[in-house]
């Protein structure tokens, strides 16, 4: 086991964390939570960095890097949507968590095909990916109606656009080769 994978492992221990956290009834467990995520956006970057400057990826760490990565924001949006109880934060949550799954699933049909690399991870993906961590922090640290807060949903709302964008590229990339196994 190297650190770039324990990094992504620890991200997945998070995730409970980040639960038990967020309903603690305290008035610290918000701030507490949001900084539990902010140390998880940093071990998903940090771990890839790693990675490839040490040249430790690894099948595993390429298979559960997106993993991780996935239900901790499907976790943390999930959150969210309980305590804004709203539409308009409902909306893009699951814009971006039907993306994941779609995008998901596409990897996988894209992997059996052998060409998964028709749908690796581009800089709209990457700016998508950038955005939903601020955002989700935002949302997670400062409480609905708090100005910052708003800036979060805002936030939410350009990474949705960027997730619908990047979906759409990939499903464009990946068009020629579904379309002969149909």
């Amino acid at each position: 086991m190297n650190i770039p994978n324990l990094l992504t492992l620890a991200r997945i221990i998070f995730i409970p964390l980040l639960v038990v956290f967020f309903y603690l009834p305290f008035s610290w467990s918000m701030p507490l939570a949001a900084a539990l995520f902010a140390l998880a956006s940093v071990t998903d970057w940090l771990d890839g960095f790693l990675a490839r400057r040490w040249d430790q990826s690894t099948p595993f760490g390429a298979f559960l890097d997106p993993v991780a990565d996935k239900l901790m924001v499907a976790v943390a949006l999930a959150l969210l949507i309980e305590r804004y109880d709203a539409i308009w934060l409902t909306l893009p949550a699951l814009v971006i968590i039907g993306r994941e799954i779609v995008i998901s699933a596409l990897r996988e049909w894209m992997a059996e095909m052998g060409k998964r690399g028709t749908v690796a991870v581009s800089w709209i993906g990457k700016l998508k990916t950038t955005l939903q961590m601020v955002a989700l922090l935002l949302l997670l640290a400062f409480s609905p109606g708090a100005p910052i807060a708003v800036l979060g949903v805002v936030t939410l709302y350009f990474s949705a656009l960027l997730t619908l964008w990047s979906m759409v590229q990939y499903l464009r990339a990946a068009w020629p080769h579904l379309a002969r196994s149909m």
